[in-house]
């Protein structure tokens, strides 16, 4: 398979690196070195699927905390299937990608549903559940149900590529395919114990930033990047697309101790979660009192707050923001913005708001 610096790199190669003799260090690597976390004392197919979605795109340290009161409120497939929308958010609220949270329900009802809340010890099965990809229908299939399953993350792709010499982009699909299926073949019996290992290179040795350890990995014997000086070039991987920016102006809106706050479309970025109301660009302060009325408030003053951002995947919001103090309104819902008003303490406790909006929290 020729790359496009002119070298060779074949599905054999993985082999190579990854004899016997290198499994077999690097679990007694893994034995020895991985670190101690929550996760790691289930084999429970239920905790090990909700560790996975969780550390998806997430700090592990971030991870922990979510994960012991996630499972303490669901502790079950079932309580999971059956709990309401807004405490599953609420109890996902500040961990991002809110999506991950709904298609782990949309999963456990089907789970609940077709396999009498048993998840499947299938490959492919656990591939057809919402929100589960490759690489966690790898890791639950091999950590859970030790099936000889790979599980290809971003951390084992950057093991592989530099281990292999690999100058493929391992951000096209095609390559992480080809690693996946290179991987089968050397998966030993402790499946489980052989995919952690990897992704542990990955994330405490083969780091993504800085200097690898080479010095303190099992497989620095066999890894070309190593011996021939490439871990400052490899793995190879093409830039992403420059995100969106999007402006908006965030209003603060209070009537005495009440904040309102409003439900986002049950589809889309940030789904169903609730926000402040909020107006596409940056409105001058002579701009707010209109925008206000035209949600059916009464302004009484405002007052321009600090600006804020955020960063998503794919788009950048920055915000600018007033609080704005309004007429009382009689009700806790307000039908014409849509908007619910509800006190400090009752919106810390019941209502589901982004870190995106982390900023302005102070002011409810």
């Amino acid at each position: 398979m020729e790359n496009e610096v002119g070298l060779v790199w074949e599905p054999s190669a993985v082999g190579e690196a990854l004899s016997p003799e290198a499994v077999s260090a690097l679990l007694c690597w893994y034995a020895s070195n991985a670190r101690d976390l929550p996760w790691r004392h289930t084999r429970d197919p239920y905790r090990v699927w909700v560790s996975e979605i969780m550390l998806q795109q997430t700090r592990v340290e971030a991870v922990k905390p979510y994960y012991a009161r996630f499972l303490e409120a669901f502790p079950t497939v079932f309580d999971l299937a059956a709990a309401p929308e807004d405490q599953l958010l609420k109890l996902w609220e500040g961990l991002g990608y809110y999506s991950r949270a709904r298609n782990l329900q949309k999963a456990a009802q089907v789970i609940v549903r077709d396999y009498g809340g048993e998840m499947p010890a299938d490959e492919t099965l656990l591939r057809s559940l919402s929100g589960i990809g490759d690489y966690t229908a790898g890791a639950i299939a091999s950590i859970a149900f030790g099936l000889p399953v790979p599980a290809v993350d971003g951390n084992v792709l950057r093991v592989l590529s530099r281990v292999t010499g690999s100058r493929d982009d391992i951000a096209d699909p095609a390559v992480k395919s080809r690693f996946r299926e290179a991987l089968r073949p050397v998966i030993p019996a402790d499946a489980g114990s052989f995919a952690q290992a990897l992704i542990e290179i990955g994330a405490c040795v083969c780091v993504p930033n800085g200097d690898p350890k080479c010095a303190l990995c099992p497989l620095a014997p066999r890894c070309v990047a190593n011996r021939e000086n490439l871990t400052g070039i490899l793995p190879v991987k093409s830039a992403k697309k420059p995100r969106r920016i999007d402006n908006l102006t965030v209003l603060i809106l209070r009537d005495g101790p009440r904040t309102a706050v409003r439900k986002r479309p049950p589809s889309g970025l940030l789904a169903g979660l609730y926000e402040y109301p909020n107006v596409s660009g940056h409105l001058t302060p002579d701009e707010v009192p209109a925008a206000v009325r035209s949600m059916g408030f009464e302004p009484l003053c405002s007052t321009r707050i600090e600006d804020a951002g955020h960063v998503f995947t794919h788009i950048e919001w920055r915000m600018i923001a007033y609080l704005v103090q309004i007429a009382p309104t009689p009700c806790g819902y307000h039908p014409r913005s849509g908007c619910w008003l509800a006190s400090g303490d009752d919106l810390r406790a019941g209502y589901a708001l982004p870190s995106a909006f982390s900023a302005y929290f102070k002011y409810q």
